[in-house]
């Protein structure tokens, strides 16, 4: 699925960033280019970089 339309970033290309080392809205933007257009793509790279730490947080062990 395509996350900004601006850049023809996806939601894959994301996950990759983020799996990457990128975790602010502002690295994504670096990495793919996402959200330095328009901005109307922010709020989902926003919840793409929550969800995907979050899950990440849950995986490691205490």
């Amino acid at each position: 699925m395509y996350v900004c339309v601006c850049k023809a970033v996806t939601d894959s290309q994301v996950a990759q960033a983020i799996d990457q080392g990128a975790c602010t809205r502002r690295q994504l933007m670096q990495c793919t280019g996402a959200g330095g257009v328009c901005g109307k793509c922010s709020q989902s790279l926003k919840s793409l970089l929550d969800e995907k730490t979050c899950r990440q947080h849950v995986m490691q062990p205490a």
